[in-house]
């Protein structure tokens, strides 16, 4: 992990270090590109041929294995799994499930004026694909995340997608009432949802997860069907002034251990504090062989020059997760994925129990969206209609913005109905 001043002889370095994170998106999928698009071709040529083919060279997929995991699979998995484990996944779904009951939007109309009645009605989709990571690590949590608000917004139909699925993932999906699920993964997966194969229908939205192939597949079908966001690999910032350095580093550890991609940040203008989570970071890594590659690859702490870079650093990152010092901080924090506060908050617990999602922006999406939500299963649809009365008040209005863009067709459909 590397200590950057943004002021003084480093800051040169600092901000050619900070400009390189800000590119990450673009430039970490574009390393996979050539591959991901030649996968997507030959699945949509090829079907249930290719997606067996591609599992089998990258995942070890065998002839003798269905595509589809069957539910008797899947309740031998939860038969088989701890009534500890039983009681975390049992929790941490009633906890996703509560937090997307209170996000999820509902109908509502109004009269602006008499006769005039706006308003909105809201719709589930009708197919989802939830990818679920599951290459160095069984991912159940993940299957919570994706299904729940897809379960509490209405979807009918729920697919899962994971490579290699572990028990505890079956385990999950069982759980949950998951009926179709696939043991495929990568790019392969994310063609066989979005376009369809021999086996598996296409569906409306993709959500979930995953590496730099499966983020670069996501992001060249969105063309073709919905995708939540360019999920990736995983990133951390934590933005601190006198936080406790052993937690702080525990946190960048937890998260770099996702992947050698993963990005962990601690921004400070306290050189003290920067010096001490290094030195934790690196005890603490021991042994860990992913988060020490990522760390030594992606691993900064910058030190600013007073507290208002800091935070201004911190907003154009705009990182996936983020550990601030207290409540008042919120009032600063413009770009993030989901916002961990103080000492007693680690970012673990947002990972597996506390209820908001866990599938995040990455790549500095964090400026534009939050993470996935039940608003990413449902379609808000307005709704409008006029009596005679209060299309004659109002269509003139309509007709003098339509005759002024010359567009008479419109003016005139309004005219004829006034009559």
């Amino acid at each position: 992990m590397k200590i950057l001043k943004t002021f003084g002889e480093s800051a040169s370095a600092a901000e050619a270090a900070i400009r390189q994170l800000e590119q990450r998106g673009a430039v970490n999928t574009a390393k996979v590109d050539a591959v991901v698009r030649d996968i997507l071709t030959t699945v949509r040529e090829r079907g249930d041929a290719a997606v067996r083919e591609f599992s089998a060279r990258f995942d070890g997929l065998t002839e003798d294995k269905p595509l589809l995991v069957s539910r008797a699979e899947m309740q031998a998995a939860w038969e088989s799994t701890s009534e500890e484990l039983k009681a975390a996944m049992r929790l941490a779904q009633a906890n996703i499930r509560t937090f997307a009951e209170k996000q999820l939007p509902r109908a509502w109309s109004f009269r602006p004026t008499e006769g005039m009645e706006v308003g909105q009605i809201v719709r589930p989709l009708g197919s989802v694909g939830c990818y679920v990571p599951g290459g160095r690590y069984p991912l159940p949590s993940t299957l919570l995340m994706t299904t729940t608000p897809a379960q509490v917004a209405g979807v009918d139909r729920i697919v899962v997608c994971s490579p290699k699925p572990a028990r505890e993932t079956m385990a999950a999906a069982y759980l949950a009432g998951v009926s179709e699920f696939y043991r495929i993964g990568g790019a392969q997966a994310i063609a066989a949802l979005a376009y369809g194969t021999q086996t598996i229908a296409p569906v409306d939205k993709i959500v979930g997860p995953g590496n730099l192939y499966v983020t670069a597949a996501k992001i060249a079908v969105s063309h073709q069907t919905g995708i939540d966001m360019p999920a990736g690999p995983t990133e951390i910032v934590v933005t601190s002034e006198g936080g406790d350095s052993t937690g702080i580093a525990a946190d960048l550890v937890a998260q770099a251990e996702h992947d050698p991609e993963a990005l962990a940040v601690l921004i400070t203008s306290q050189s003290d504090l920067a010096e001490e989570v290094v030195l934790e970071v690196k005890r603490q890594s021991q042994g860990n062989e992913i988060a020490q590659q990522s760390l030594a690859a992606q691993g900064f702490a910058f030190i600013t020059a007073t507290v208002e870079e800091a935070r201004a650093l911190t907003n154009r990152l705009a990182p996936e997760h983020l550990t601030v010092d207290a409540g008042s901080d919120l009032r600063w924090v413009k770009n993030a994925g989901s916002v961990f506060i103080g000492h007693h908050t680690p970012q673990s617990m947002g990972d597996y129990i506390s209820g908001p999602n866990h599938v995040l922006p990455t790549g500095r999406n964090g400026r534009v969206r939050g993470g996935l939500s039940v608003l990413d299963f449902v379609k808000i649809i307005t709704v409008q209609q006029y009596t005679l009365d209060a299309l004659r008040e109002v269509g003139p209005h309509t007709i003098a913005l339509a005759e002024a863009e010359g567009l008479t067709g419109h003016a005139e459909s309004v005219r004829v109905r006034m009559r």
